[in-house]
């Protein structure tokens, strides 16, 4: 079907991103995993590895891929980026066109054009904060989608919005973004 570029940051919802990327597998779509530091210390990069078939990405200039240009690779195979979770951090960084890690550099090389979908997962306090709603509306302005942070019980203990959305409901609206 599709070629998906699935971004991972260092959330503790990390755990419903590899039923996403199953899911998107079991769908027929070729799902690329490019993970940040954070999301690779929370769960083993071999869990999306098992779940998509596919290696994923997690350092731009580890020994293995010594000359490769990954993010450019990536971002021209691109027919959907999607990001989940997206933490605070990583939704500042893209609001503001840094480029430190594989996962933001993919992010500059996407084509015009190609949807990008956003699905913020953080604290609730966190996600209200003035900056994170910010960043997130900038992210909106430069033509990203992001998808309504679900409410309820929370890995920290507290009630609110800021949970990843179901897998289920993101691979829904992937489907629709991919036509």
């Amino acid at each position: 079907m599709s070629t998906i570029i699935l971004g991972v940051s260092g959330s503790v919802s990390v755990y419903k991103a590899c039923d996403l990327a199953s899911q998107l597998t079991q769908a027929g779509h070729s799902v690329h995993t490019v993970m940040t530091q954070r999301a690779a210390a929370l769960v083993s990069p071999q869990l999306f590895e098992a779940v998509t078939s596919e290696a994923p990405y997690v350092d731009e200039f580890s020994e293995s891929r010594r000359g490769a240009m990954d993010h450019i690779e990536l971002a021209r195979q691109a027919e959907l980026f999607l990001v989940a979770p997206m933490t605070g951090d990583l939704a500042a960084k893209l609001a503001l066109g840094i480029a430190d890690d594989l996962l933001t550099t993919v992010s500059l090389a996407v084509a015009a054009g190609t949807p990008r979908l956003a699905c913020p997962a953080m604290n609730p306090t966190m996600l209200a904060h003035p900056a994170v709603q910010r960043n997130l509306a900038t992210l909106v302005e430069d033509g990203w989608e992001v998808m309504e942070p679900g409410t309820g019980h929370m890995a920290c203990g507290e009630e609110g919005a800021g949970r990843l959305p179901e897998p289920a409901e993101i691979l829904a609206r992937a489907g629709e973004l991919l036509g």
